[in-house]
């Protein structure tokens, strides 16, 4: 070896070094890099899943988020349930009207609503030819189907009943006080163990059948006999529509005074009847 070729292999050796240092520094490079990929891809994934578990809408209510308006109902769908009986009386129709169209006029606001519409006739003293009959048969129907969880149906010979528009109409529009009485009196929630389902909800329709069979009693000529069972059928169907416990009470409370009332009057006209009877024979 001549001194010629030693400052060669010395820098040839440096070299070398250099090589195996930045080819250990890539290495460490290397194996630190996808830690940090995937501990930010997992901070991005943890930031999207929590952004999209909360969804947010337009104008920044979290939804199933309970507001006031969630928690109580507005004041306005009880003034809108007098208003919907409204409207509907003041577009029936000039001439005659049948039992079907008032359904199709009310729509579909349910069984309730309809039931409160056919028992308002009942609490003014106005008298409609064949409204007894009918609107009874069709509000024993409602409650019937509404025992049984049935959908709702009308027999051709009560749909197709015609009824006189104009003395309908001028009866309802006299019993518009006894609508805005009912939205005063109505607040839901009240007494909810009457709103319960199951057995409570059964006794609540089977009390609306009873309403309505006291309804097609025979004494449409003695006062009151056809008002008490109306206003125990709208308040039955008031309470049930609102989750009104207080009016659910109070129909149960009106069919009890209905059938007291009936009870006196037949001990009336049987007690009328044996003391003609016996007038007679000893005459």
């Amino acid at each position: 070896m001549t001194m010629n070729d030693t400052p060669l292999e010395s820098s040839e050796e440096q070299d070398q070094e250099k090589d195996v240092e930045v080819t250990a520094e890539e290495k460490q490079t290397a194996e630190t890099l996808p830690g940090a990929v995937e501990d930010t891809a997992s901070q991005g994934l943890s930031g999207t899943a929590e952004d999209s578990e909360t969804p947010v809408d337009v104008e920044g209510v979290v939804p199933g988020e309970k507001t006031e308006s969630s928690e109580e109902p507005d004041e306005s769908d009880e003034r809108s349930f007098g208003e919907k009986l409204l409207e509907t009386i003041d577009v029936l129709p000039d001439g005659s009207i049948t039992l079907a169209e008032i359904r199709d006029l009310i729509g579909h606001e349910g069984l309730l609503l309809f039931t409160i519409f056919l028992n308002l006739i009942f609490l003014v003293p106005v008298s409609v030819p064949g409204v007894s009959t009918v609107f009874g048969a069709a509000i024993l129907l409602v409650g019937f189907f509404r025992f049984f969880n049935l959908p709702f149906w009308l027999p051709t010979f009560i749909a197709a009943r015609t009824l006189p528009s104009d003395k309908l109409r001028g009866a309802l529009q006299k019993s518009s006080v006894w609508i805005h009485r009912l939205e005063k009196i109505s607040r839901p929630h009240r007494l909810s163990w009457f709103t319960r389902g199951g057995i409570i909800a059964l006794s609540n329709n089977g009390a609306l059948i009873l309403g309505a069979v006291l309804l097609m009693m025979p004494f449409g000529l003695v006062p009151f006999s056809n008002t008490l069972p109306a206003l125990a059928c709208i308040l039955l169907a008031v309470g049930m529509l609102h989750r009104d416990g207080v009016c659910i009470f109070l129909g149960h409370l009106t069919n009890l005074l209905t059938i007291i009332y009936f009870a006196i009057l037949i001990y009336l006209l049987f007690s009328a009847g044996n003391l003609a009877l016996s007038s007679f024979l000893k005459g």
